[in-house]
C-alpha cells in the first residue's frame, strides 16, 4: 500500500478572491477550470470519466472518497475529464473484490491533480451562494493573489466550443473494437442495483435498429444500454453533417451529453434541425436536450451553480410521477423561448427549470438528466425503451 504521507501543499483560488488550502495526494501540478460540486455518495470513477466534466474542477461533497478503488469497467470514457478533483479525504486503503487499483494511482496515471484535506463543505456553500466560477488549483504557485489573477484570466465556458474537444475524432461502430474496452456488466452498477431489473437481455421484439449517435461527449453506458436493447450504433463526431448522417439510412438518431455552453454550437444545432425535420425518431440527453432546444428555435442560459448529483427530483407533468435522477449540467433550456409545437414534459422540482420536452407532431423527445445513470438511480431507464418504441412504429 502506498502512503499518502508525502503530500504537497495546495491552494484553490477562485476568481472572486476567495481561496482554500489543502494537500495534493497526486503530486505537483496546476489546473484551471470552472469549479463545481457533485453530491453523489458513490460513483467517483464514473464522474471522473464523464466527458461532461471536461475543464471543470470537481468538488465531491461526500467526505471520504476512494474507499472501493477503481475498475476498468466503471469508466465512462477512455480518459479522466475534470481538470482536478477536490475531496475532503482520499481513503488511504481501498477494499473491493472488483478493485484493480486505487483512486490515487488512477489520477496519477491520467496526470490529473487530486487535492484533499480541503474544506469541501465551505467550497460548496460558497458556490451555492456566489455561483460556479473560474478557478485554479496549484501546488507550484502558492501565492493566493497571483492565483486569483490567473483564475480571472482563464477564458471560462461562455460561447466556447468545449464539446468539440471531447468528441470522437472519427466515426466508429458499436458493438465493435471500442466496446471491447468498455463491456456492459451489471457489476459496473454495484451498489445501485442491477440493470437486469430494468432492461431485457434480448432485443425488444427480436428486431435490431440502426442508430446514428452524435457524440457530443458521450458516456459508454448510453451505448451499452442501446446495444443491449437491440441497436447497432454508428457514432459520429459532433460536426458531422446532417447529409452524411442521413446517408447511412438510420432508424433513429441519438444525441449524447457533453460539456460547455450549447449557445456556442449553432452549426451543430442547425445540423440537428435538418435531421429532425425529416421525421427521424430522435432522442437527446443532457447537452443533446439543450441542442434540440436550440434546433427548435429556443434559447439556453447558464444556471447559477448547475445540477450535479444522483438525487435530483424531476416531475413528469403528463403523469404527475416523480423520478429521482442523475444529473450533470450547468446550462438549461429557457422554457418560455420554445415554440408552441414543443411541449415541456418534465421540470426540476428544486428550481422549475426544463428537464424534458417533446415535439407535438414529430417523433422527437429529450431529457436534461441522465437516464443511463452511472452513477445514479434507474428511475429514468424507461426513456430508452420509449426511443425503441418510436423506431418500432
Amino acid at each position: 500500500m502506498k502512503s499518502l504521507s508525502a503530500m504537497k501543499r495546495a491552494v484553490v483560488a477562485l476568481e472572486d478572491g476567495r481561496f482554500f488550502e489543502g494537500e495534493s495526494f497526486t503530486g505537483d501540478g496546476e489546473a484551471f477550470g470552472e469549479i463545481v460540486f457533485n453530491t453523489s455518495m458513490t460513483g467517483y470513477q464514473e464522474i471522473l470519466t464523464d466527458p461532461s466534466y471536461h475543464q471543470q474542477i470537481v468538488t465531491l461533497t461526500y467526505p471520504l472518497i476512494g474507499n472501493y478503488g477503481v475498475h476498468p469497467q466503471d469508466a465512462e470514457s477512455a480518459a479522466v475529464r475534470p481538470a482536478a478533483l477536490l475531496v475532503g479525504e482520499c481513503s488511504r486503503v481501498h477494499s473491493s473484490w472488483r478493485a484493480r487499483g486505487s483512486l490515487r494511482e488512477f489520477l496519477q496515471a491520467h496526470g490529473t491533480l487530486g487535492v484533499h484535506n480541503v474544506d469541501t463543505r465551505a467550497i460548496t456553500l460558497h458556490i451555492r451562494s456566489r455561483g460556479a466560477m473560474r478557478c485554479v488549483v496549484s501546488t507550484i504557485d502558492l501565492d493566493p493573489q497571483r492565483l486569483v489573477e490567473k483564475a480571472r484570466a482563464w477564458p471560462g465556458f461562455i460561447g466556447r466550443d468545449i464539446a468539440g474537444e471531447v468528441t470522437s475524432a472519427v466515426s466508429y461502430k458499436w458493438p465493435g473494437p471500442y466496446s471491447e474496452v468498455a463491456p456492459f456488466s451489471p457489476a459496473s452498477a454495484e451498489g445501485m442495483g442491477s440493470w437486469d431489473a430494468v432492461l431485457p437481455v434480448e432485443p425488444v421484439g427480436g428486431r435490431r435498429f440502426r442508430v446514428a449517435v452524435l457524440d457530443c461527449g458521450l458516456k459508454f453506458n448510453q451505448l451499452r444500454i442501446l446495444a443491449r436493447l437491440g441497436c447497432d450504433l454508428t457514432v459520429f463526431p459532433i460536426y458531422t453533417s446532417a447529409e452524411e448522417i442521413l446517408r447511412t439510412r438510420p432508424d433513429g438518431f441519438f444525441i449524447s451529453n457533453g460539456p460547455g455552453d450549447p449557445a456556442g454550437m449553432g452549426a451543430v444545432a442547425m445540423n440537428i434541425r435538418k435531421i429532425v425535420e425529416t421525421g427521424l425518431p430522435t432522442f437527446g440527453i443532457c447537452f443533446g436536450h439543450q441542442l434540440l432546444g436550440l434546433a427548435f428555435g429556443g434559447r439556453t442560459f447558464k444556471l447559477k451553480f448547475g445540477h450535479r448529483g444522483a438525487n435530483q427530483p424531476v416531475l413528469d407533468r403528463r403523469t404527475g410521477c416523480v423520478e429521482i435522477t442523475s444529473q450533470n449540467h450547468g446550462f438549461a433550456v429557457d422554457i418560455e423561448s420554445l415554440p408552441p409545437e414543443v411541449e415541456t414534459t418534465h421540470i426540476n422540482l428544486n428550481d422549475g427549470t426544463s428537464e424534458g420536452m417533446q415535439h407535438r407532431h414529430k417523433p422527437v423527445f429529450s431529457v436534461q438528466y441522465h437516464p443511463e445513470a452511472a452513477p445514479g438511480p434507474h428511475d429514468a431507464a424507461p426513456h430508452f425503451r420509449r426511443f425503441i418504441s418510436l423506431m418500432s412504429n
